[in-house]
């Protein structure tokens, strides 16, 4: 068993497999209730994190798409300045 700060949701789950075949006592389904929560908030994380790079990538797009119709519309100033 791993308990340091990087800890990944296999571990988790494998933890929980573990316990699952330890549990004959509440102590021990109070821990896999823990390692259950743990896993929960370790996935939420994961696929928040997705959403923000998929929220990012639509926002580098979007800067992208802008800043080439400021081109267009600079370049439209000066011709009708000419």
């Amino acid at each position: 068993m791993f308990y340091g700060l990087n800890r990944g949701l296999c571990d988790v789950l494998s933890e929980m497999r573990t316990m699952l075949k330890l549990a004959k006592d509440s102590n021990s389904k109070n821990v896999l209730l823990s390692l259950i929560e743990e896993a929960q908030v370790m996935g939420n994380r994961m696929e928040a994190a997705l959403y923000d790079i998929k929220d990012l990538k639509k926002l580098h797009d979007d800067i992208k798409d802008k800043k080439e119709e400021l081109k267009k519309l600079k370049r439209k100033v000066k011709c009708s300045e000419n």
